[in-house]
């Protein structure tokens, strides 16, 4: 834990000691998010707790994935079954796996056969930014949106073209290249990334290497028709992931994941703006020792209205209409399934003076178990120029997926799983360069599914709405910002708890702090981050085992080489600690990664 102390003296140094500060803070409060609310918003002026990871964040991290660029944020815990590609989930504010909404531009990557989205495919290269919206946005997003949502807005042309290269440890390499070219009213980008690894052993006791490879393809499109705008986008990931399975036998998988976009962007009147999305999402697994499979094809159709009344008053509307076909093959038997869900919803924010106030709502009818609704009631009063204080509460729902439904222990009578989230928060702003954030959190979750054991000396059983959870909590970060400084400190207490046994909800952590600092220099960047968490408990048998908490510090560096060049170093685990984020795995011991990177600016 030194380094949680070098991290914390840090964060203890007065804004009186540093020079005279600069327009950085002010610059990322005025920064435009769209996830919270659907609509272009500043994030001080956001009701909802939002997290913003920028370019340049991305692009100083040398990330591998995108769970490498969320796990040094706060409320945000990532479990990895080993290193590169393997199965990796993340757990926002205590919830589950498949209680986090990941976007890729605001289409859902979630499959509807098993677990989470694949985020160990996401290459870091075609993102632009990433927001993270804490708490239920089923309201505006539909199912899974119980303790978060996370889009992943990718890069638009810009006019440059960049080249990447990269090495390091177990034989890891990362290439890619970038196009694009605009001009007035239309635009193209094109980019494609290659990533392979050796990998290292995944289970602990195993001296057997898994690798894997990435292939990245993004292409996307936009041009102004009249008064219409049109785009089309493209993102594929497709490769191999080696692992070790349930025997410890060395096998390996094929992977796709894709989505396919068409927008139309229009505006009736000046008053009313409207949107229509039509979007393909594909989710496919093929095991190489077996026939097992997974399939998810889903095609969405979005219609979403907006309509300024008067000044200080915005309405917004919409249809979501979804054909989702699910297919799987796993240990001999399967299912093949199509289901059809729409919904309407509706949102309306008012402001006015020192209040703000968002109201919304969401209908849903699903073909698996009828209809249900949820909602969201948000409050934001600026006590002073400075200080501002919040209250929600909302609803969120997760449908049980295919597997839930067909698959093993499977259930065609189950219920969604519920929740109802009560937030209480403030915003300091102390200065310009100084912020204080917290939010204190109660999410209570019904009607969890889980399988239940009917005869105990087969094991046979069924997938039953039997389980309730309960996560309260507290996040605080504190950031300072000023000319070539960056500091970051949050901390997390929750309780994520198991109503049914009394136990702590596995995978998931009491507390655990993070702590960034970034120094900016001529040509020069420099940058620490920390991860110091608390034990947690894991799958085991016949009963949980215990995973000890661990501190992880990486280091981060950026050197200018000119205009055009720049040369990228990272050091993974930098105090080659050994540690798991899932029992009976691995992690990465310390290991270094150093890359080349060509820009050409745009004329």
């Amino acid at each position: 834990m030194k380094a949680a102390f070098f991290f914390a003296a840090m964060a203890a140094i007065s804004p009186q000691t540093v020079a005279a500060c600069c327009d950085d803070d002010q610059a990322r409060l005025q920064q435009i998010v769209v996830t919270a609310t659907r609509e272009k918003q500043t994030l001080a002026s956001t009701l909802a707790p939002v997290l913003v990871i920028d370019r340049e964040e991305i692009e100083l991290s040398l990330a591998r994935d995108l769970a490498d660029l969320l796990r040094f944020h706060a409320g945000l815990e990532i479990s990895r079954n080993g290193g590169a590609g393997q199965t990796t989930s993340v757990f926002v504010r205590g919830t589950d796996s498949n209680h986090v909404l990941v976007m890729i531009d605001g289409i859902k990557i979630n499959p509807g056969t098993i677990g989470g989205a694949a985020i160990q495919n996401i290459r870091p290269q075609m993102i632009q930014r990433i927001e993270i919206v804490k708490g239920p946005r089923t309201s505006l997003y539909g199912s899974d949106a119980i303790g978060g949502v996370i889009n992943v807005i990718t890069r638009k042309a810009d006019g440059k073209v960049e080249f990447t290269a990269g090495a390091g440890r177990y034989g890891t390499y990362d290439r890619g290249v970038a196009v694009s070219w605009r001009d007035e009213g239309n635009a193209l980008y094109a980019s494609f990334s290659r990533f392979n690894t050796d990998g290292f052993p995944v289970r602990t006791g195993s001296n057997v290497d898994r690798g894997y490879d990435n292939n990245s393809a993004r292409l996307q499109g936009n041009t102004r028709l009249g008064k219409m705008d049109l785009e089309l986008s493209f993102w594929q990931a497709s490769g191999t992931s080696e692992y070790l399975d349930f025997f410890a036998q060395p096998v390996s998988q094929d992977y796709r994941n894709q989505t396919l976009t068409l927008g139309l962007g229009f505006a009736p009147d000046e008053n009313w703006s409207s949107r229509i999305t039509l979007a393909q999402f594909g989710d496919d697994i093929d095991q190489n020792d077996s026939m097992d499979f997974l399939r998810t094809e889903r095609t969405t159709l979005d219609w979403y209205n907006s309509f300024a009344l008067g000044d200080n008053q915005l309405l917004s509307a919409g249809i979501y209409l979804s054909r989702e076909h699910a297919e799987s093959f796993s240990f001999g038997t399967g299912f093949d399934r199509d289901r059809d869900d729409q919904a309407v919803y509706v949102q309306d924010q008012f402001d006015w003076d020192r209040h703000q106030l968002l109201l919304a709502m969401r209908y849903g009818d699903f073909e698996s178990f009828g209809g249900i609704g949820t909602w969201n009631i948000e409050y934001g009063y600026l006590a002073t120029d400075s200080l501002m204080l919040t209250a929600s509460m909302g609803t969120g729902f997760r449908a049980p997926d295919a597997t839930d439904l067909f698959g093993f222990g499977g259930n065609p009578d189950l219920l969604a799983e519920e929740s109802r989230n009560i937030e209480l928060g403030l915003r300091w702003q102390f200065n310009d360069y100084t912020s204080l954030t917290v939010q204190a959190f109660d999410n209570d979750i019904d009607n969890l599914i889980q399988f239940v054991v009917i005869d105990p000396m087969t094991f046979a059983g069924q997938n039953r709405n039997v389980a309730k959870a309960r996560i309260s909590g507290v996040e605080m970060t504190w950031r300072f910002q000023n000319e070539g400084w960056d500091l970051r400190s949050s901390l997390v207490f929750q309780d994520p708890q198991n109503i049914s046994d009394g136990q702590q909800l596995l995978r998931r952590s009491k507390r655990s702090l993070t702590m960034g600092i970034t120094r900016h220099l001529r040509s020069l960047d420099l940058g620490f981050n920390l991860l110091a968490t608390a034990q947690r408990k894991d799958f085991g048998f016949p009963a949980p085992v215990d995973i000890g908490g661990y501190t992880l510090l990486n280091f981060n560096g950026r050197y200018n080489i000119g205009k055009r060049w720049q040369l990228r170093l990272k050091v993974e685990n930098l105090l080659n600690k050994e540690y798991q984020t899932a029992a009976g795995f691995n992690s990465s011991k310390r290991a270094a990664f150093i890359a080349l990177n060509y820009l050409m600016p745009a004329k």
